[in-house]
């Protein structure tokens, strides 16, 4: 598989190594000075990789659509408008983009979407994750990625945290919470609280590894794909996702 990569950071860097390491080929690696180049590149890789920044977006689009590359990107952060564009390049390119490339998420994200409706109405319900203290975007893109499976009518209301006199936790509240510290590569906890008991669920991280790992076997997947927007559910599960 060809690989154009967009993102020198950490992510990006062992995106690169894990590629070689398995016979694929990074035809060019573009950092975030050097996405201009983008205008001068062809149709060279099957699946464009993107890991940078929200910054980088417009390029990025820009390239996908006068080439038709495929793309995956990683990248969290946008705001929703931008994650309207993923829509927009599903006319150009088959077009995945997920908070989380991790096979174990993908499952929690599956399994809440199937108990939460159980448990939500005698249920209160909190998200906490944590990450390494580099991290730019809080809450995490896997953080908003649990809240849509858990509720993905919009129902709840995300309360970012609590201080002071904030009142009692309210029926349709659903608390968000981001710890930072060290080198923690990524933790996910959903708590569901009942009269007299609780349930959690949590999905840990040990190394970004195996983002790195879920995400090149999407890449391989998704450049067979026919022009669209798809979730990395729809991908991993067939036409059952989310």
């Amino acid at each position: 598989m060809n690989i154009l990569l967009i993102g020198r950071g950490r992510m990006g860097r062992l995106i690169e190594q894990t590629a070689a390491a398995m016979g694929d080929t990074v035809v060019a690696a573009v950092g975030r000075d050097g996405l201009a180049s983008l205008e001068a590149l062809g149709a060279e890789a099957d699946v464009v990789m993107d890991f940078s920044s929200p910054a980088a977006l417009s390029a990025v689009a820009a390239y996908v659509r006068r080439t038709g590359t495929p793309l995956l990107s990683g990248t969290t952060g946008y705001t929703p408008e931008q994650m309207e564009t993923f829509e927009h390049l599903g006319q150009f390119a088959p077009v995945l983009h997920s908070a989380n490339f991790s096979v174990g998420i993908a499952v929690l994200r599956r399994v809440l979407a199937q108990i939460s409706d159980v448990l939500r109405p005698d249920f209160d319900i909190e998200i906490v994750e944590t990450h390494h203290n580099q991290k730019a975007d809080a809450p995490s893109g896997t953080a908003k990625l649990l809240l849509e499976a858990i509720d993905p009518r919009h129902e709840l209301t995300p309360v970012y945290g609590r201080e002071g006199l904030c009142g009692k936790r309210r029926k349709n509240e659903i608390g968000m919470h981001a710890l930072r510290g060290g080198t923690v590569a990524g933790q996910h906890t959903v708590h569901f609280f009942g009269a007299d008991e609780a349930l959690e669920l949590t999905h840990t991280a040990t190394s970004r590894q195996i983002f790195v790992n879920g995400a090149l076997h999407m890449a391989r997947k998704l450049q067979n794909y026919p022009k669209g927007r798809y979730d990395l559910q729809e991908i991993l599960f067939g036409g059952d996702a989310l």
